[in-house]
């Protein structure tokens, strides 16, 4: 701990974004960084606590208070390697982690100015990679045997990263044309940008993973008889439909139909016309007030939207840092502003969708519902009741934001294991590369003892 006084005496300073004007003509990436001498000012900040909660709250149990210190002092290569060796892949969750570890900071509940983990971890990183710190392994000693890996999302990735360097000979069968998963194509380049997943391909290619792509596998008992363990990580590919009448009409979109087809146009991929999901010159409304929803915001303004709509079935968040009904150690559930909300959008709670509605197949408005939610004196799920009249909202454009359905498995071969969204539900990108990394120590094991290795 280098500077035990600078929680008292520097606030906390993030990179914050792009002018508005400016950002919302592209896809390059909204958030600034700081300068070297910030950073390392900003990394200070860290107490080094005897109890560091930000380790016990991140899925990978990154080890803060080590690389901070390490920042501070000027050492990035050392912070790097400490960082490293909990995340295999920190140039992803620096750039799109919600900060776990923040949440869970000492400082968070002394003044809500905790240490700024997630962009000091970017900020690593980028370092590691231009400064040449981050190598291929090359002294990799093989074990002779195979295991397969279904689904290059960062759960598939983070095992196939932990596998290959204990020596197992390791190919990632992709259904896509690329790896990544929701990183690539359901994430807008606005907050990765997709040369940042290339960059850590090029890597494990040459570090001797094989990646093999437009493979749909059926993990069969003959294809698990190939190999000596598969793990699939097929995450979470059927999202939550909304049933409701006019569902059928021409413009009512799931979100990861646009935010999937505008990330492979930005790759260079052409579609017709008829083919195109767009929002340009449109109302949109967006179904769903997560994540998802708004990547959907920011993508509608860059494509040349007349209006944003978001709406939310549940009620709206209580404002603020602290929330009363969910205190720490739980994650405080309160309003999120992200910067695709900054940059225009109507946002409105307590909102049931009713009906779809057209003209000649094409999508004109949608008939809404206000709601409340009244406690069930059974217990459980609170009761919707409707509160006020039906209303209808204007838009061409619908995009459905409502989160995925949990995968349903059959049974597999006991050397088949599953990891990440497919084995948990859609959850945080942190998260799936915590059961990646989890799942390949499962996979280890397995094979230690089937094999008296």
């Amino acid at each position: 701990m280098g500077n035990p006084k600078a929680f008292l005496e520097i606030h906390r300073q993030e990179a914050g974004y792009r002018p508005i004007h400016d950002r919302i003509h592209d896809f390059g990436e909204v958030e600034q960084t700081l300068s070297t001498r910030e950073r390392k000012l900003q990394a200070s900040r860290c107490m080094d606590c005897g109890v560091p909660f930000c380790h016990w709250a991140c899925p990978l149990g990154n080890k803060a208070p080590e690389w901070n210190d390490a920042l501070y002092k000027g050492d990035w290569e050392l912070a790097y390697r400490l960082l490293n060796s909990t995340n295999p892949f920190p140039e992803f969750t620096g750039r799109i982690c919600p900060a776990l570890c923040e949440k869970a900071c000492v400082l968070n509940r002394f003044n809500h100015e905790p240490t700024t983990n997630r962009e000091d971890e970017c900020a690593i990183t980028e370092a590691a990679f231009r400064e040449g710190y981050i190598q291929p392994h090359t002294d990799i000693v093989r074990n002779g045997k195979k295991v397969a890996v279904i689904g290059a999302g960062p759960a598939g990735l983070a095992a196939a990263y932990d596998l290959n360097l204990m020596g197992y000979e390791v190919t990632v069968f992709e259904k896509n044309e690329a790896i990544g998963g929701l990183l690539r194509y359901g994430i807008p380049n606005f907050k990765l940008n997709k040369t940042i997943i290339d960059r850590r391909l090029h890597l494990l290619e040459e570090e001797g993973i094989k990646f093999e792509y437009g493979k749909a596998i059926e993990c069969d008992e003959a294809f698990a008889k190939q190999y000596d363990a598969i793990v699939v990580a097929t995450g979470t590919p059927t999202a939550r439909d909304l049933k409701a009448p006019g569902r059928e009409l021409k413009g009512v979109h799931f979100a990861l139909e646009l935010l999937s087809q505008q990330n492979r146009i930005l790759a260079g991929m052409e579609f017709s016309k008829d083919e195109r999901i767009t929002a340009k010159d449109k109302n949109v409304l967006v179904i769903g007030g997560g994540d998802t929803g708004s990547d959907c915001i920011g993508t509608s303004h860059r494509q040349g939207c007349k209006s944003v709509t978001q709406i939310e079935i549940m009620p709206r968040p209580v404002e603020g840092p602290e929330d009363p009904q969910n205190p720490w150690p739980n994650w405080p559930r309160t309003l999120k502003t992200t910067s695709s909300h900054e940059e225009g959008c109507t946002r409105r709670w307590n909102i049931n969708t009713l009906e779809f509605l057209g003209k000649d197949g094409k999508l004109t408005g949608v008939k809404v519902q206000e709601i409340d939610w009244k406690p069930n004196p059974e217990g459980g799920r609170p009761i919707m009741v409707e509160k006020g009249k039906p209303e209808i909202i204007k838009a061409e454009l619908v995009l459905l934001a409502m989160g995925f359905l949990k995968p349903e498995h059959p049974q597999y071969a006991e050397n088949v294991f599953v990891c990440g969204d497919a084995a948990n539900g859609a959850s945080l990108v942190v998260r799936a590369m915590a059961s990646g990394r989890q799942t390949a120590t499962k996979v280890d094991q397995y094979i230690r003892k089937t094999y008296n290795l």
